[in-house]
């Protein structure tokens, strides 16, 4: 059998593996004091019932952890779940907030209306004292997100139009366009906790050195094999400890600091002070979906405003639940997307940022075996790795080999793609950064 026989028969094999995965219910489990749970449906899912229950656990409404769990047919879904959420640990009690800054919160979107409301419908549930919401309009074809924002939403949400696509480029002109002390980004496909806003942004008011925050992100649904195996190998959660990265004090277990910006948060759920983002033209409009890059718009961000010597703060009481994607077709494009957008804000840093280059060749060693290990094909159960989120990262289901492949031609690939998304500006009458 030729190679590319072998190749398309393991292909075929993985995918059978794929749609035998199960679908998994989402929850929230509220524990009192005595350990007795309130039991809720995650965000727009039915009531729970036997099965497999992936469920946030909070205690006094704060996010401690999440638990996976099988519950009986015929036993009770609370009982069987808090059984399980009173093996977290307590963790130290949370410290008072201050009051939090002006805030301006930026979604950009293209053409998904219905993601939008729903989206929307949570933003302005927020228990944020001070906040606007600004809705950037990207690379319109139809009118559809113009006439919801007016029609639903009227002078509670501010609409911008960007005529030019790219995610970077509609965030830019969300930021030239916002009032706020901080500028909070998410995306069309997420819904917010009540207190996302304020758990995020209340961090600016106490550290003045703080540049970036960002928040945790959990799945909303888990219906399909695509959404369960994304989360299987710990989705777009970063853990349930807050944490600062300080460029004047580089974190002794992160060597390869501060290149390594996935581990900061994702661009669904972060915030920037308004000033600090300005002052280094914000993000590269030659990264982001949406262009050649393909993605890394955010960590481009990160990175930069760390590099200017701020703070970077990841605190997981700010909440978002995010509709992952949820076909095969869709983890191909993402597996790929995430590859190429990795290595092009890697590009972009060191074009943009030139000084950087001798730190950066310093960990570039190190830097390829960590992508080695990053595009790894990751066995089922048993494999190593940090548990997130909360510590259930059991990987029941493996990561095909497949999607590793393209994470790693995306990644040779993403240089290559930020350098004609640069051209591509050019020819827009945009320069890139």
């Amino acid at each position: 059998m030729s190679r590319t026989a072998r190749a398309r028969q393991e292909t075929r094999q993985e995918i059978a593996r794929f749609l035998s995965i199960e679908p998994v219910q989402v929850a929230e489990l509220d524990l009192g004091e005595e350990g007795q749970g309130v039991l809720r449906p995650g965000p727009g899912s039915p009531p729970v019932t036997s099965g497999a229950v992936f469920a946030l656990v909070r205690r006094e409404g704060r996010p401690v952890g999440t638990v996976l769990g099988h519950v009986p047919e015929g036993a009770d879904p609370t009982e069987v779940l808090a059984g399980l959420a009173r093996e977290l640990p307590r963790g130290a009690p949370p410290e008072p907030l201050p009051g939090p800054p002006s805030t301006s919160v930026v979604v950009a979107t293209r053409e998904r209306a219905g993601q939008l409301a729903r989206a929307l419908d949570s933003l302005l549930a927020q228990d944020h004292p001070d906040f606007e919401i600004v809705v950037v309009d990207n690379a319109p074809v139809t009118h559809e997100t113009r006439e919801l924002v007016e029609r639903k939403y009227g002078e509670r949400v501010r609409y911008v139009c960007e005529p030019v696509p790219g995610l970077a480029i509609a965030h830019n002109r969300g930021l030239a366009a916002v009032r706020g002390e901080v500028v909070a980004f998410t995306d069309d496909d997420v819904v917010a906790d009540p207190r996302w806003l304020t758990e995020l942004t209340a961090p600016f008011a106490a550290d003045p050195r703080l540049g970036c925050a960002t928040g945790l992100i959990l799945p909303a649904r888990l219906r399909t094999p695509a959404q369960v195996l994304l989360e299987s190998h710990g989705g777009f959660a970063k853990g349930f400890a807050p944490r600062t990265y300080d460029p004047e004090r580089p974190p002794s277990d992160e060597p390869l600091f501060p290149f390594t910006a996935g581990r900061f948060g994702s661009g669904a759920n972060m915030a920037f002070r308004t000033s600090a983002l300005r002052a280094v033209d914000g993000f590269d409009p030659a990264t982001g979906a949406g262009t050649r890059a393909r993605g890394g718009d955010d960590l481009y961000g990160f990175v930069r405003v760390l590099a200017e010597g701020h703070r970077l703060r990841y605190t997981p009481r700010a909440l978002v639940w995010h509709h992952h994607r949820e076909t095969w077709r869709d983890l191909e494009t993402q597996a790929y997307g995430y590859g190429a957008g990795l290595t092009a804000y890697l590009t972009a840093i060191l074009v943009n940022r030139p000084a950087l280059l001798p730190a950066f060749l310093a960990r570039l060693p190190r830097g390829l075996a960590h992508a080695r290990a990053l595009t790894a094909v990751r066995d089922a159960e048993g494999a190593s790795g940090a548990g997130v989120p909360g510590e259930h990262d059991a990987r029941t289901h493996p990561w095909p080999r497949r999607l590793s492949r393209l994470q790693r031609r995306g990644m040779l690939y993403g240089p290559v793609g930020y350098l004609r998304a640069r051209r591509a500006l050019r020819t827009v009458g945009l320069g890139a950064r």
